[in-house]
């Protein structure tokens, strides 16, 4: 009720208050501070002139800079000299588990996709003595300090039930 109330107010007489509105005068822009630097340079024509005013001596300075670039010569070599390195990374291929067909099939050494980092985390919590931190760094090529890390400070989800006689029943009223 309120609402229906509220738009017919506001509604009222809306174009006459529209074309009233669009029919004023526009209001007169706020005086300008004397001191602003506009001002100053329309008062002062010396001024302006100082700025405008081409400098003889700067410009024959400056056209007597001249800069000129050349690379530096490419030199090519043949098999005796260095060799630039080759970006390329060696890959090995993933130890995939029951979820192979999500996972990317080569990883480069040093990093582990995240099928291989969910399976080693699981084998290291179900088998800690036979999955230990080095066993677990030869077999997916890794840093021992990054896998001990790994085993430290990240954990599986374990999924757990409680038994019926602990669960607080919600009672239908």
């Amino acid at each position: 009720m309120g609402g229906r109330l509220a738009r017919v107010f506001r509604n009222f007489n809306v174009e006459s208050r529209a074309r009233r509105e669009i029919s004023k005068e526009k209001p007169t822009p706020a005086p300008r501070h004397p001191a602003s630097r506009l001002d100053e340079l329309a008062d002062h024509p010396e001024i302006r002139q100082e700025i405008y005013r081409k400098d003889d001596r700067l410009l024959t300075l400056l056209k007597d800079v001249y800069v000129e670039s050349r690379d530096p010569p490419v030199r090519v070599e043949d098999g005796g000299g260095e060799h630039l390195p080759c970006k390329q990374e060696e890959k090995r291929l993933t130890k995939l588990g029951h979820l192979g067909e999500l996972d990317v099939k080569k990883v480069p050494k040093g990093k582990i996709s995240i099928v291989e980092a969910l399976t080693l985390l699981n084998n290291h919590k179900l088998h800690p003595q036979i999955w230990t931190a080095e066993k677990i760094a030869v077999e997916y090529s890794l840093e021992l300090k990054d896998v001990s890390s790994l085993l430290e400070f990240f954990i599986p989800f374990t999924v757990q039930e409680f038994p019926k006689e602990t669960k607080k029943a919600i009672k239908p009223t």
